[in-house]
């Protein structure tokens, strides 16, 4: 395990450096793509029969990464704590009817859109996937991902309103789409629906049980951070609080996302204090490496995806998922936002920023990894790959661009 820690680092640092030299891409977008690129010339140097072996030793060093644990168990905890440090919480508190009406009903309507969707123009192209299985994908693709989000906002310059509801939104969705995604799996893995009284309880005990956990957890930790006053002490309790905090929460069966989410948010919205520079410079650091590492890991990941169809097929099956998953986004964000106008308090084009600005990242293709194999798993991973490469190098690079037009 130290070993593949440690190449996943070096490999990290080497394509960092290389997009910092030549390619002078945002940090996130640019070892994604150069992952990317690295694993198809691998791959087209096996075809050409130039390099023989290379493909298959770096499609078993990726096998030998358990994805959704390094992201689900270890990174998760790190990136959403960080995110949501940074995050502006009296601007939050200002928008917090739309940030939870975007995260909670939006996630769980875009869901079932995308699903019923898939389901009825997949056969069209000879996948025809059962319903349950097109509402995993629905489950797993409708929640933005924090991670990527940020990353896109801190180089975009978007108004602090916009931005604020912008990660708001996607620091919550994603607690409330591993919820769904789980409940969903559960029908498909055990084949009966659950009971509304056991679907209640688990969502109060995931997602309310989550919220109350990070609470509680921030209150402590702001507590103890209050009680120190030594910048390298308060770091290591944050670090702590985060890690064995995500772990019990874990334990005790509660949402772990939405539990650093909250802890996250009190403990950035604390009366700072000189002492803080250390614990802000720290997660700040933190973060970027983190997330230059999963970037890199996602686009390595390309290697392994195997399309249930080819040719021309595959062009439309990308084509028409994306493009679903965009409407879906439109439906569920897009209009909600125009319907209510100005009573958003927010900018005129917000409906379009919001729609364009919800990418989706490595929280999505490792809930689709984590889907057993009866259950289409590799058919749902491309699929998801697709939507994810196209949010990232796509969605990423153009969104500062379209939203000054949209904003104009």
């Amino acid at each position: 395990m130290f070993d593949i820690a440690v190449t996943v680092l070096v490999v990290t640092a080497l394509l960092a450096y290389l997009n910092a030299r030549f390619l002078k891409l945002p940090l996130t977008i640019g070892v994604m793509a150069c992952a990317m690129l690295l694993s198809l010339a691998l791959a087209g140097l096996d075809a050409l029969g130039l390099a023989p072996g290379l493909r298959l030793r770096e499609q078993a060093f990726v096998a030998s990464i358990d994805f959704p644990a390094v992201l689900m168990q270890g990174m998760l905890s790190v990136l959403l704590f960080a995110g949501a440090l940074h995050v502006d919480v009296a601007r939050l508190r200002r928008h917090r009817w739309q940030v939870g009406l975007l995260a909670f009903a939006g996630t769980t309507v875009s869901t079932f859109v995308v699903g019923a969707l898939l389901w009825w123009l997949l056969p069209r192209l000879g996948l025809a996937l059962p319903l349950i299985d097109c509402l995993l994908f629905g489950a797993l693709i409708s929640p933005t991902d924090p991670i990527a989000v940020i990353a896109m906002l801190k180089s975009a310059g978007a108004p602090e309103d916009l931005s604020t509801v912008i990660a708001g939104e996607s620091l919550f969705n994603d607690g409330v789409g591993v919820v769904i995604f789980a409940l969903l799996l559960g029908v498909a893995t055990q084949g009966t629906a659950p009971e509304a009284g056991h679907v209640a309880t688990l969502l109060l005990r995931q997602a309310g049980g989550g919220l109350v956990f990070g609470a509680v957890l921030g209150f402590g930790l702001r507590y103890l951070l209050r009680t120190v006053g030594r910048g390298q002490v308060e770091t290591l309790l944050t670090l702590a609080a985060v890690l064995g905090g995500y772990a019990l929460a874990n334990h005790l069966q509660v949402s772990g996302p939405l539990a650093m989410v909250v802890a996250g948010l009190m403990i950035g919205g604390a009366p700072d204090a000189a002492s803080r520079r250390h614990v802000d410079s720290f997660w700040e650091l933190l973060d970027d490496i983190v997330n230059a590492v999963l970037f890199v890991l996602v686009g390595l990941q390309v290697i392994a995806i195997q399309f249930p169809v080819t040719g021309l097929a595959a062009v439309a099956l990308a084509a028409i998922v994306i493009a679903v998953t965009l409407g879906a986004r439109w439906a569920t964000v897009g209009l909600p936002v125009l319907a209510f106008g100005r009573s958003t308090r927010l900018p005129r084009g917000a409906a379009s920023v919001l729609t364009w600005g919800g990418l989706r990242g490595g929280i999505s293709i490792a809930l689709a990894l984590s889907i057993p194999p009866d259950h289409h798993r590799q058919a749902l991973v491309a699929m998801t790959y697709c939507v994810v490469a196209f949010a990232v190098l796509v969605q990423g690079l153009t969104f500062r661009r379209l939203s000054r037009r949209w904003l104009a």
